[in-house]
């Protein structure tokens, strides 16, 4: 039975990576064109932009896939390579892929009205557009802290080495699970040469870690953590809204700032419904959309809600150091960066 079961799941491996997929008939009822999208945005959190996107296009139905950062990367290289179409539009929180994929020819230049008002730190040779501005930030427990948490990496250092020895202090992410933890703290380790001793003394006071934000996020919450470490400020402060004893906090020496990105592919079947797709999410209706109903800050200047690029920027200023779209994201898929980092991971968190 072993060696079946084995037998099975080597042949399921090594089929074409497929996610979920979803259809999203034409509002007008008839049979026109489609647009397919590759996506790790999940199915709820898609449909509120698909269907205002059909509001402005009610002749085109939409097929969605929800896959996963490397699969869709792995997918868009693979169906161009053999000739065939792939999808008209990517969307991906996997910065560095869609970089990979934007720098080795897999996708269009295109530009959308909204283009022109673009950040330059937003977009890379009309190839790929950042569309979210989500900061990594200090989730907390807030009876746990009376006088209120840490507001500086030092800050935290000291109370990490308060801490030490008791136990359930932190979390933070697995990086070796979690590409998004990876990314956090590789710009870390560029921005902060005291990253490794913060690690340590992490570990000292009790440092648990995990591949989701939603893990982190729910031991702090229900006050089994104190504090999670570089968690995704977008899913943070949603839930702080409805639980009342999660907070969070930028922390004031610097904040990583991610984004997710998009781009149409060079072998999409309709690479003019892709474009038009980009297009809406680079609108101010679509920003908005994007702010108000998924509670994905927003990068537009049109956009000026709390947690928009506009307002956190003019609130924090230098603070935020947004990771730029363009050819040095690729360096955190260099394979001998990655061994390096995990060593000094392994090493700062005792294995």
């Amino acid at each position: 039975m072993g060696i079946v079961r084995f037998v099975l799941l080597s042949l399921l491996a090594a089929l074409p990576a497929r996610g979920e997929v979803f259809e999203f008939a034409a509002p007008s009822g008839g049979s026109g064109r489609e647009l397919t999208v590759y996506s790790t945005l999940d199915e709820g959190l898609a449909a509120p932009l698909i269907a205002a996107f059909q509001t402005r296009y009610p002749d085109v139905a939409v097929r969605y896939e929800d896959l996963l950062t490397g699969a869709i990367r792995d997918r868009v290289r693979r169906e161009t390579d053999d000739g065939g179409a792939t999808a008209d539009f990517v969307f991906s929180s996997g910065m560095d892929l869609q970089m990979s994929l934007a720098n080795d020819g897999y996708a269009l230049a295109v530009r959308p009205p909204a283009a022109k008002d673009w950040p330059d730190w937003a977009q890379w040779q009309d190839r790929a557009y950042a569309l979210t501005f989500e900061p990594a930030v200090l989730v907390y427990h807030r009876p746990s802290f009376p006088g209120g948490p840490p507001q500086s990496r030092r800050a935290l250092m000291d109370w990490l080495r308060a801490q030490a020895g008791q136990g359930g202090a932190v979390g933070t992410y697995d990086i070796t699970l979690s590409a998004l933890g990876y990314l956090f703290l590789a710009r870390d380790e560029e921005r902060s040469g005291d990253i490794w001793t913060l690690l340590a003394a992490m570990a000292d006071a009790g440092l648990e870690v995990f591949p989701t934000s939603q893990e982190i996020i729910d031991r702090v919450a229900e006050g089994r953590l104190k504090l999670g470490y570089n968690i995704l400020g977008s899913y943070a402060a949603d839930q702080a809204r409805q639980r009342p004893d999660l907070g969070l906090v930028l922390l004031r020496d610097y904040t990583v700032v991610v984004s997710r990105v998009a781009l149409v592919p060079r072998a999409a079947r309709n690479p003019d419904l892709g474009e038009a797709f980009l297009g809406f999410l680079m609108s101010r209706e679509g920003q908005e959309v994007l702010a108000r109903k998924l509670r994905l800050p927003a990068v537009s200047l049109e956009v000026s809600d709390a947690e928009s690029a506009r307002a956190m920027q003019a609130a924090l200023g230098a603070q935020l150091q947004p990771v730029a779209v363009s050819p040095g994201l690729l360096v955190y898929l260099d394979q001998a960066k990655r061994r390096r980092l995990l060593a000094k991971w392994q090493a700062a968190v005792g294995g």
